[in-house]
């Protein structure tokens, strides 16, 4: 009984460096399994989140007729209601980063999926239109909670995989955001041709995006990823929320990339928000039939799919995205002139520019998660920019249906899209220069 002991320890002291060596290697190899199962699920949080951030808004513009005359709202309320979308982004999603460092940005983004999935279950039912609007906006604060948390997570498990984790959930975006458009009209008369059918079946998405986060909370700091270094794999949510916890706040509003950040993303959110709303008008008061006009806008929504992978890959390769800003911003011009001067003559070109340009959006969303060092910075700056954005995009859409009413065409309209690219471009550029908010804003 004596022996084993002493000849476990002359094995230590004599081969200790080989001891050491297998110990550790077990340990990594089990922490590198537990890696790679957290890792696939943080992937598909992302991805069913991704897509549940626009199919509440998309399938309401689906329906928005069978809505109004169930109802009875009038066309001020209708028009009240495309703007709600922009201003709970605002408002909640300013909430998002104190709640984050509360309780950790993936128990805050399952809450939004949760709050969606109630949100959109309930609203085609409640009976009336103060309650259908109450309820829009408990989904739309999930959205909005989870908009500005998605640059966050990537950020925190993908910090060298930004840019392609970025276009991974801004495709899966895209694809949310055309299928819902798409396919809840089909939806709606396969489900007994029930309006209400057509708006709810979309909870179920958002049900399903639930269910990866679920480990994530259990396992809180459980697990390998507390030991990894945050570069090679996903930090521990315990202790990165404890590490953000003790990070002073940034005083957000004295940076100038912030400013131009948050211009850039609101001038691209109005435009984004006049073309879903008013190009397929466009498009048929040039002469295009109302079919081949949904095709248009269908097409100009899906280019998007492809290009939010690709334009946000190639952001993060370079040093300076304002380039990019240039040419996406040369693409909606060019689209824009062609509208005004041969809408019908070009459509497909006109469409297909107008796709290019309005993948601004993933390109703001990319340069968020590369304009801050620090997971709380992301998670400042990104509700920074997206909450002024979205209010900055409010005015937009209904000033060119203004216009459009009162000069009785498209000159107008066309001309004060025209007008906001300008700007777009020249405060693209200045944000895509290669500087963090924390060395403009430190305290």
């Amino acid at each position: 009984m004596d022996s084993m002991p002493s000849e476990e320890t002359r094995t230590v002291t004599s081969s200790t460096g080989r001891a050491r060596t297998t110990t550790t290697t077990v340990r990594e190899g089990g922490g590198a399994s537990t890696r790679a199962w957290t890792t696939r699920l943080v992937v598909a949080g992302i991805v069913l989140s991704a897509l549940n951030l626009r199919p509440a808004i998309t399938s309401l513009g689906a329906l928005l007729e069978e809505v109004r005359a169930a109802l009875g709202m009038s066309g001020g309320v209708a028009g009240l209601l495309t703007s709600v979308p922009p201003l709970c982004f605002a408002v909640f999603g300013v909430m998002a980063p104190r709640l984050a460092r509360r309780f950790g940005p993936a128990a805050v983004v399952c809450a939004g999926m949760v709050a969606i999935a109630a949100g959109l279950v309930v609203r085609p039912y409640v009976g009336g239109t103060p309650a259908f609007l109450a309820a829009s906006a408990l989904a739309l604060a999930g959205i909005a909670v989870s908009n500005v948390l998605m640059p966050v997570i990537v950020k925190r498990w993908f910090p060298d995989r930004v840019g392609s984790m970025t276009g991974l959930y801004s495709m899966a975006l895209a694809l949310g955001t055309s299928s819902a458009a798409a396919v809840t009209v089909p939806l709606a008369g396969a489900l007994g041709h029930s309006w209400q059918s057509g708006l709810s079946v979309w909870a179920l998405l958002a049900a399903v995006a639930v269910l990866p986060w679920l480990p994530l909370l259990r396992g809180r700091g459980d697990g390998p990823a507390a030991r990894a270094p945050a570069r090679t794999g996903p930090v521990g949510e315990e202790a990165a929320s404890a590490r953000e916890a003790q990070a002073p706040a940034l005083r957000i509003t004295r940076s100038r990339t912030a400013w131009a950040l948050a211009v850039f993303f609101g001038l691209q959110a109005t435009a984004a928000y006049i073309t879903m709303g008013w190009m397929a008008q466009i498009f048929r008061d040039a002469g295009v039939p109302a079919g081949t006009a949904g095709l248009l806008l269908a097409f100009t929504m899906v280019l998007g799919v492809p290009l939010a992978f690709v334009i946000p890959r190639l952001a993060t390769r370079l040093p300076h995205q304002g380039p990019i800003v240039l040419v996406i911003g040369v693409c909606g011009l060019a689209g824009y002139a062609g509208l005004y001067f041969a809408p019908a003559a070009g459509a497909w070109a006109w469409a297909l520019l107008i796709g290019i340009a309005n993948c601004a959006f993933p390109l703001a969303l990319t340069m968020v998660g590369m304009r801050a060092r620090t997971g709380p910075g992301v998670a400042q700056l990104s509700a920074f920019a997206q909450s002024t954005g979205y209010l900055i995009s409010i005015p937009g859409p209904l000033l060119v249906g203004v216009l459009y009413q009162n000069s009785g065409g498209w000159g107008a309209p066309l001309a004060l899209m025209t007008g906001l690219m300008v700007p777009q471009m020249v405060v693209g550029y200045l944000a895509g220069r290669n500087r963090t908010v924390e060395d403009e804003a430190t305290p």
